[in-house]
């Protein structure tokens, strides 16, 4: 893991409390993908055994708002990064530990040229949830983000 990575996974525990509570692991963070790993915790399980839906989708929307931070890191002087909406779809049983895979659904370059022709550009964040077992995917989600100017 690189210091970058370790970095946004240390930010992200620090500044959004769910992210300690469910010991949501940073697997790679770079303005292009980002990985979190939720671990297999029986605390956290639903009835059938299996990560719970809600632990599922903080670990998405985690993922998501971590590919956020590191693709506009440098317009966070300016703009704060919020999430406008999100919708999931659960495919397949999850069990075991399972792993969040985010991507911008937009050029970063194209959303800040927005920003800057004072816009307030909202984009999305696709996310791909696998089991670690067999990489078989478990749900898909996207967040829509939008970065708010600073008044």
């Amino acid at each position: 893991m690189s210091a970058e990575q370790k970095n946004m996974g240390e930010l992200l525990a620090a500044t959004v409390p769910m992210v300690r509570t469910l010991n949501l692991e940073c697997v790679e963070t770079t303005p292009e993908r980002a990985v979190f790993r939720l671990p297999d915790q029986p605390e956290y399980h639903n009835h059938i055994q299996g990560p719970h839906a809600g632990a599922m989708f903080t670990l998405a929307e985690s993922a998501s708002g971590a590919i956020v931070l590191a693709a506009f890191q440098e317009q966070l002087g300016r703009a704060v990064p919020l999430a406008v909406s999100a919708s999931i779809g659960y495919k397949k049983v999850a069990k075991g530990p399972v792993t969040a895979t985010a991507t911008l659904g937009r050029p970063a370059a194209e959303v800040i040229a927005e920003l800057d022709a004072g816009g307030r550009p909202e984009f999305p964040v696709a996310i791909t949830i696998q089991r670690d077992s067999d990489e078989a995917v478990t749900g898909e989600m996207t967040v829509v983000w939008t970065l708010r100017p600073n008044s």
